[in-house]
């Protein structure tokens, strides 16, 4: 109970207990409210001073921290599993120019089928990069912007902060042991010629790859193995292959070459010792104007008609020949040779062979690296060799004189169709023993010299027989029959006065 007094009229009144409960409800909420604004406030207040306490407590620390460190530098920073907290850039920069000292007697082995090379460390100057490492490591938590610095030292503090170890070198030193190594191992590409004069080959030449040293690849293989020999102490030597890399031709054969003619498909051989000097004169020169001739398919060559000629008058000089059973001086002797050894090479790249005549008797240079019975006579117009191409492309012959080697080669280059090419070993069937040896005079010799010309031989019946396959199927088996007469060392005896 309540009592109200109503001092302008003197009155009282009287109220129950129960008054509040005729209040407006809004007047509860804005009392209700205001309490809880006034709570927020002081918790608000009170986090903000936690805050604010908690900020200088840790700057404080943050700022003796770095005081305390000055010149050091902080915990946790790591370099190669080490940890260099509280040393100072000095001590850094010294442990690392210590452990250079190990590294400087490794040794690199650079190693290539055509060229080897040894270097070491030192002679690169090869090892941690002192100076480097120190600054960086002394450097961490020290930029211009204290947040990171803060953020990096915590880090370190807790985790560590590992930084990766950085090396030198002096890549001049490299570059010029490149170099050198380039010279021995380099092969630099040939592009492929194949021009026409008068309708014959007058420059052929296929095309072939080079190759070189991968210098920027060497370099990387280099700089990560001697990376990774500081990890141990003891001297090291490691072994490397040389990269090298191929390089190809500006001009390719099919670029240059429209008439299938792209590998070497057959080659034959003959050696030409103890000739003397107009011979080698001679089967030189009938070799050199057979070299470039092309073979069209289907054509059959003619060993005669393609080489024309052979007298003084076309350049030829004169040899010792066999004329009515004598040897005698005539011209281009010798050219049987350039006739035998293009008929080896026909026999091996499995050509029909159209015509074909043995000599006569045993000639020792034939047989200086082939079995009797591979040769073949020519004497222009009436004996001849001749071969058909049937190969479905052109074919075409190559030919030199290794003077050196005192050899004759033929090759014939074309389109390979996988024949396959069996030549056998000549049955000797008969022998019989060489004559006398034969003495004639020699006006053009001073008197009282003597000249061997021609040297003994047996006369021999002899074969051999040839089987060409292709997809395993037999296209071709043929005999070569000779029949030698003996043949006697015939010298020359000069009369001259």
């Amino acid at each position: 109970m309540a009592i109200l007094k109503d001092k302008k009229n003197k009155t009282f009144y009287k109220l129950s207990h129960t008054w509040y409960h005729k209040l407006p409800a809004r007047w509860f909420s804005w009392l209700f409210h205001k309490k809880w604004l006034q709570s927020l406030r002081i918790l608000t207040w009170f986090s903000l001073g936690a805050i604010l306490g908690f900020f200088f407590f840790i700057s404080f620390l943050f700022i003796s921290y770095r005081k305390s460190h000055q010149n050091l530098i902080y915990s946790g920073i790591i370099i190669n599993g080490v940890d260099f907290g509280g040393k100072t850039k000095d001590e850094v920069r010294e442990y690392f120019v210590d452990k250079n000292k190990n590294i400087q007697s490794t040794k690199i082995i650079l190693e290539s089928p055509e060229s080897s090379a040894t270097i070491s460390a030192k002679q690169l100057s090869f090892g941690y990069n002192a100076d480097l490492l120190a600054q960086q490591a002394f450097s961490v938590g020290r930029s211009s912007n204290t947040m990171s610095n803060m953020s990096l030292i915590v880090q370190a503090y807790l985790d560590g902060v590992h930084l990766s170890p950085s090396y030198r070198y002096r890549e001049d030193r490299l570059n010029e042991l490149i170099k050198n190594l380039k010279k021995e191992i380099e092969i630099k590409p040939i592009d492929a010629i194949f021009s026409f004069e008068n309708g014959k080959v007058v420059t052929f030449r296929f095309s072939k790859e080079g190759k070189t040293i991968d210098a920027e690849g060497l370099k990387k293989e280099i700089y990560a193995e001697l990376s990774t020999s500081p990890s141990t102490n003891a001297p090291q030597a490691i072994k490397i292959t040389i990269p090298v890399v191929q390089v190809q031709p500006a001009v390719s054969d099919n670029e240059a070459n429209k008439l299938g003619i792209k590998e070497l498909i057959a080659e034959g051989s003959s050696y030409f010792h103890h000739s003397i000097e107009n011979r080698i004169f001679n089967l030189n020169m009938a070799a050199s104007r057979l070299n470039g001739t092309l073979i069209p398919p289907d054509q059959v060559f003619s060993f005669t008609k393609t080489l024309g000629d052979v007298s003084s008058f076309t350049g030829y000089k004169q040899a010792y020949v066999i004329e009515n059973g004598n040897t005698v001086l005539g011209d281009g002797g010798g050219i049987c040779q350039v006739s035998t050894t293009l008929f080896r090479a026909a026999l091996n790249a499995g050509l029909p062979i159209i015509e074909r005549h043995a000599h006569a008797y045993r000639v020792g240079y034939y047989e200086q690296d082939s079995p009797p019975g591979i040769d073949a006579a020519i004497y222009s117009p009436s004996i001849d060799l001749r071969f058909k191409n049937d190969t479905g492309h052109h074919i075409l012959v190559q030919s030199y004189a290794d003077l050196n080697q005192q050899r004759l080669v033929f090759q014939l280059y074309g389109t390979k169709d996988n024949r396959e090419v069996t030549v056998n070993k000549p049955i000797l069937l008969s022998e019989s023993p060489a004559p006398d040896t034969l003495y004639q005079d020699d006006p053009t010799l001073p008197k009282g010299q003597l000249k061997q010309v021609d040297f003994a031989a047996g006369g021999a019946n002899v074969y051999f027989t040839r089987i060409v396959k292709k997809d395993g199927k037999v296209v071709l088996s043929d005999k070569f029959s000779s029949n030698y007469k003996p043949w006697q060392a015939i010298f020359l005896r000069g009369t001259k006065e």
